[in-house]
């Protein structure tokens, strides 16, 4: 496969979808939408084929390969609500004029080409073409081989239907050779790419910060946790822990790890760890929860830094507020925590010590996501700092630009 080739074809066609309305841009995504309803038949037949490759134990990976009707009308709908949406590009975020008369103005511009580099889920296909594309972004999506016969049938439809409203084909494309070489090749890719977006585990994340030449934004790992405080209401805390870990365990805004305060963890243990068993949940834990608690397994150190996306859930009964925040602050990936409590005090300096993309009181780390966000469908969810953090929508695939209107001004 030509990288160069499709490079130079990414790039040619970032500048022309760079011109289009707003209205040029809406009636396409709809038309997307559309096309995938109505030819969700083909879909699910090329998804099965990636499924009868797949291996039946790991089964949280399985769930995020597989497509249903439910998933193919989730995506059309993910691509109607990014229609919707307020366009960013051209957006005036100030505006102002010097003393010698010259006017300045900083304005929202698209990135140019994203590249999506991703694993297993085919949905990430048509929510990265949907947000490109409404940014003013062209796009190469290079997915994984085992969503290779999924994510060819969506790209191929989707670009029909951009040709069948107007549009050349190119403007999203498929890296459809998922060698690895082949991908470290694509990181190289800086003269044609402008930013590359990694989206899936901890290893394919590693391996892109380390191996790319392109701009990189770190998306998705999520050891995600759920502090009890002494004075969560305990009930309530029972339904926000067992929605955040069994919910959708399989993804990154699932809860991985929950610790007790130590003065209610004698009678909270047991109600959690009963309600987490009978939903499937395999418990592992630090000496004092299994002395509460003799059916969890003992947690070794590399539990406490693991993402499971599994039922598996790490427990750890500590002193308190001081201790939770440190324990955080040593395990997590920056991504979502929680904080159960009826305390204001604590509430207000577990938000702002946590170091997280999302910090959530009362409420279950699920929510991290774009469209629960009102964001629409996401391109990923942030766990660096520069330029985008959290819950990725339109404006993180945009960038800005200066400029000034004159009328002769020079420079003394």
């Amino acid at each position: 496969m030509d990288l160069m080739k499709l490079g130079k074809e990414a790039k040619a066609m970032a500048r022309y979808v760079a011109r289009l309305s707003s209205v040029e841009k809406n009636t396409a995504l709809l038309a997307c939408a559309d096309a995938l309803e109505a030819h969700c038949g083909c879909i699910l037949e090329a998804n099965q084929l990636d499924m009868s490759g797949a291996d039946p134990v790991r089964s949280a990976f399985n769930d995020r390969l597989l497509l249903n009707p439910q998933r193919v009308s989730g995506m059309a709908e993910g691509l109607r609500k990014v229609a919707r949406l307020d366009d960013p590009i051209h957006e005036v975020l100030y505006m102002k004029t010097l003393p010698n008369g010259l006017q300045i103005g900083e304005r929202r511009v698209p990135m140019g080409v994203v590249g999506m580099i991703y694993e297993a889920r085919p949905n990430v296909t048509v929510d990265s073409f949907g947000l490109c594309f409404k940014a003013g972004n062209s796009s190469i999506l290079r997915g994984g081989s085992e969503a290779l016969q999924s994510n060819t049938a969506l790209v191929k439809l989707l670009q029909d239907t951009l040709e069948n409203t107007g549009h050349p084909r190119n403007v999203v494309q498929l890296i459809s050779d998922p060698s690895r070489e082949l991908a470290r090749q694509f990181m190289g890719l800086n003269q044609y790419v402008d930013v590359l977006i990694p989206r899936g585990g901890a290893g394919l994340i590693k391996s892109t910060v380390e191996n790319s030449t392109i701009p990189v934004i770190e998306t998705g790992v999520g050891n995600c946790h759920i502090f009890v405080d002494e004075s969560a209401d305990l009930d309530r805390a029972v339904d926000i822990i067992i929605n955040a870990k069994t919910q959708r365990p399989s993804v990154c805004n699932a809860c991985e790890k929950l610790l007790v305060h130590k003065k209610v963890a004698e009678a909270f243990v047991p109600q959690i760890c009963n309600a987490l068993v009978e939903c499937g949940v395999e418990i592992r834990g630090d000496e004092t929860l299994h002395r509460i608690f003799k059916d969890a397994k003992p947690a070794v150190e590399a539990d406490w830094y693991t993402e499971y996306l599994d039922l598996i859930i790490g427990i750890k009964v500590v002193e308190g507020l001081d201790e939770a925040l440190l324990h955080i602050s040593q395990y997590s990936s920056g991504h979502t925590e929680a904080i159960l409590t009826e305390s204001y005090a604590n509430a207000q300096r577990f938000a702002a010590e946590v170091d997280s993309a999302a910090v959530f009181v009362n409420a279950s780390t699920r929510f991290t996501d774009g469209e629960e966000f009102g964001l629409g469908a996401e391109i990923g969810i942030s766990t660096q700092k520069l330029h985008a953090r959290g819950p990725m929508g339109l404006k993180a695939l945009t960038t800005t630009k200066f400029v000034a209107f004159g009328s002769g001004q020079v420079r003394g």
